[in-house]
């Protein structure tokens, strides 16, 4: 087994009525703004929307730490959920390129959420 090396590590913690309260003042203006289609559409099946979305700002937050650029656009980062599979990152655009120049092979994600709180945790990792 040949061990990976760290290159980033992120975690964000939300407060789940904060953020429903934002969704509530600007609703589908801020969802456009936060998230991809594809992340609206796998929320919008959901039977707690507002809760799967929340994890998800929690973890494009944790990703922008994780590449360490603050400066990245929303839709540059993308959770993704197939069938049957763990949550997982995509990147596109500039986050992408930084995630190549930074030698990310791997991007792993935690998503959990409760009543009151969303965590997600990105760990980025590398070729040693």
């Amino acid at each position: 087994m040949v061990a990976a090396v760290i290159l980033g590590l992120g975690i964000d913690a939300l407060e789940l009525p904060r953020f429903a309260r934002a969704s509530a003042r600007f609703g589908d203006r801020l969802a456009a703004r936060l998230f991809t289609p594809g992340e609206r559409a796998y929320a919008a099946a959901r039977r707690r929307a507002d809760q799967s979305l929340a994890v998800r700002f929690a973890a494009k937050c944790a990703a922008r730490r994780a590449l360490a650029d603050g400066r990245l656009r929303w839709h540059d980062i993308e959770v993704v959920r197939e069938p049957y599979r763990a949550p997982a990152l995509r990147f596109h655009g500039a986050a992408e390129r930084r995630a190549q120049r930074l030698g990310v092979a791997r991007a792993a994600l935690t998503l959990s959420h409760g009543e009151g709180v969303c965590i997600a945790q990105v760990v980025l990792e590398g070729a040693p």
